[in-house]
C-alpha cells in the first residue's frame, strides 16, 4: 500500500516527496524539539494548497497517520510520526500586507519572524510569541501569548480569515460569515479542524518598542514576583514581557563572573514611548540594582527575535503550564523553592500575564476559553543532550505539581507535551463540548488526531 500511496503522491504533488531512501530524507524528517527522532514513511514538502488537498486525500484513504508540520515547533512532536505521512508546509512562505486595512495574509509555513520582518516596514504588527522562528499557524491555533496580548489580544484574537483543507479534502474559507462554527473552532482549538494554508490577521501600529531583560539577585525573587504581580495589574496596556527564572548565558552584556548562574528575571516590551517605559521599570529599581541588564529602544522584530539564538533547533524539550486567576502567596512561595533549581541554560519559567485586552473576549467568544486567567506559567525544560533527560524532566513534572493546587484546571495547548493528552477537556475548558461537536461536523473520522486531540 505504501508504495501505492507514495507513488500517487509524486504523481500529484508538484512539491517534493521525500522518502527514506532519499539523500535529504534525514534533514526532512528532523524537528525542533530533538525529544522526536520519528521516522515517517514519506514527507510532502507541499507548495500549494493543491499538493496539501492531495496530501490529506492519500492520508485519508490510506488510513496512514497524518502529520502536520508548519514551523515544526511542537514541543509534543506532533509534527512528525513514526511510519506515516508527515505534510511539511515550510515550503509555504508567501505574505501579502495591505497598508491601508492594516491587515497581513501569510500562508501556513511562514514564521512569526517573517511576519515580523514584512510588517514591520509599514511600522505595524500583530500579537506573536516571544521566540521568532515560532510557525505562525501553531500558534495561533492554539490561542498565542506573546509581547503584544495585553495590548491587542491573542494571536487568535487577531485571525479574520483562515483557508482549510478539510478532512474530506475540501478547501474552504473560514471567518464570521462562512463556516462561522469552523472559525469559532480554529481560535484556540489547535490542528483539530483541518489544515490551515493561509491566515489572515488583522495589523495594529507597532515599531519600535522599549524594554529588553533584566536580571537580579534571587534574594529579591520574592520582592520582584510580588511587585510583578501589583504592577502589571496597573500597568498600560501597552506593556508586555514576563517575569522568569533563567540561568544566565554568556551574553556581553552579563558579567563573565556571573555567566552559568541562576537569576530571577524580567523582560518587559513597551510600545509606548520610551521615556513613560523607563519610569514604569522604576518599581523595580527600587527593589534593587539588577546584576545585568539590556533594556532600550529597539525595533519589535529585535525584540520577538531575543531568544532566537539561545533556542536554536536540535535542543532537547519538555514543557508543562498551567493557568492562575491569581498569583498568591502561595504560589510565590513554590516558585521560590522550585525556579531557583533551574537545571539548564536554555531552561527557563516564565510567568505570562494574559490580562489587558485578553480580557475584553468573553470564554465562549473563540476556542480560547481560559478568559478568566491573569497568569500563564509555562515550566521550559530545554537542554542539549540526551545525558540531561532525567534531571530536566524531574524539573518541569516537580515545579508542575508545585504549582497544581494553585492554579485552575487546564493549561496552554500550545506548550502540552504528548503525554498530557488526559487534560485535554480541562485545557480546552468550558469549549470542550462545542468543539467536539464542530470535530464531528468537520472531521468526523479524526484524521487530524496527531495534536491535543478532541476526539469527535
Amino acid at each position: 500500500m505504501l508504495t501505492s500511496v507514495t507513488a500517487r503522491l509524486r504523481d500529484q504533488v508538484r512539491g517534493r516527496v521525500v522518502e527514506p531512501d532519499d539523500e535529504d530524507y534525514e534533514q526532512a524528517r528532523r524537528v525542533y524539539n530533538a525529544v522526536h527522532d520519528r521516522r515517517p514513511a514519506v514527507v510532502v514538502r507541499a507548495v500549494d494548497a493543491a499538493d496539501v488537498i492531495a496530501t490529506v486525500d492519500a492520508a485519508h484513504e490510506s488510513g496512514l497517520d497524518l502529520a502536520v508540520r508548519g514551523g515544526g515547533h511542537s514541543v509534543a512532536g506532533f509534527g512528525t510520526v513514526d511510519d506515516g505521512i508527515v505534510l511539511d508546509l515550510g515550503a509555504m512562505r508567501g505574505i501579502r500586507v495591505d497598508p491601508i486595512a492594516r491587515t497581513v495574509s501569510v500562508q501556513a509555513g511562514c514564521t512569526w519572524g517573517d511576519v515580523d520582518h514584512a510588517t514591520h516596514a509599514f511600522g505595524l504588527g500583530t500579537p506573536s510569541g516571544i521566540v521568532s522562528t515560532t510557525g505562525v499557524s501553531g500558534l495561533t491555533l492554539g490561542g498565542g501569548i506573546g509581547y503584544l496580548s495585553r495590548a491587542h489580544g491573542l494571536s487568535c484574537d487577531n485571525l479574520i480569515r483562515a483557508d482549510v483543507v478539510t478532512a474530506d479534502g475540501r478547501l474552504v474559507r473560514a471567518d464570521a460569515k462562512e463556516q462561522p462554527d469552523l472559525y469559532w473552532a480554529l481560535r484556540g482549538g489547535g490542528g483539530n479542524f483541518g489544515v490551515v494554508t493561509e491566515l489572515e490577521f488583522t495589523l495594529h501600529p507597532v515599531d519600535q518598542v522599549y524594554g529588553g531583560p533584566m536580571l537580579f539577585e534571587l534574594e529579591h525573587a520574592e520582592a520582584l514576583l510580588t511587585t510583578f504581580r501589583d504592577w502589571i495589574a496597573d500597568a498600560p496596556r501597552a506593556m508586555g514581557g514576563f517575569a522568569a527564572f533563567q540561568i544566565a548565558p554568556p551574553l556581553p552584556f552579563i558579567p563573565q563572573a556571573r555567566h552559568g548562574e541562576p537569576f530571577v528575571i524580567l523582560v518587559t516590551s513597551f510600545t509606548g514611548p520610551a521615556a513613560h517605559g523607563a519610569e514604569l521599570l522604576g518599581a523595580f529599581r527600587d527593589i534593587a540594582e539588577p546584576v545585568a541588564e539590556h533594556v532600550g529602544v529597539l525595533s519589535y522584530p529585535a525584540m520577538n527575535s531575543m531568544f532566537d539564538a539561545l533556542l536554536p533547533p536540535g535542543l532537547r524539550h519538555y514543557w508543562k503550564s498551567s493557568f492562575a486567576r491569581e498569583l498568591t502567596a502561595d504560589a510565590i512561595a513554590a516558585h521560590l523553592v522550585h525556579g531557583p533549581r533551574v537545571p539548564f541554560a536554555q531552561s527557563a519559567m516564565q510567568l505570562y500575564p494574559i490580562d489587558g485586552a485578553v480580557h475584553d473576549m468573553g470564554p465562549g467568544d473563540t476556542a480560547f476559553a481560559h478568559r478568566d486567567a491573569a497568569f500563564a506559567p509555562i515550566i521550559a525544560g530545554t537542554w542539549p543532550d540526551p545525558a540531561g533527560d532525567d534531571a530536566a524532566l524531574a524539573w518541569v513534572r516537580d515545579y508542575f505539581a508545585a504549582l497544581a493546587p494553585h492554579s485552575t484546571a487546564g493549561g496552554y495547548v500550545n506548550f502540552m507535551p504528548a503525554d498530557d493528552r488526559h487534560r485535554v477537556p480541562d485545557n480546552y475548558g468550558s469549549n470542550h463540548g462545542r468543539l467536539v461537536e464542530v470535530k464531528r461536523q468537520y472531521d468526523p473520522d479524526n484524521l487530524f488526531h496527531l495534536n491535543q486531540n478532541i476526539a469527535p
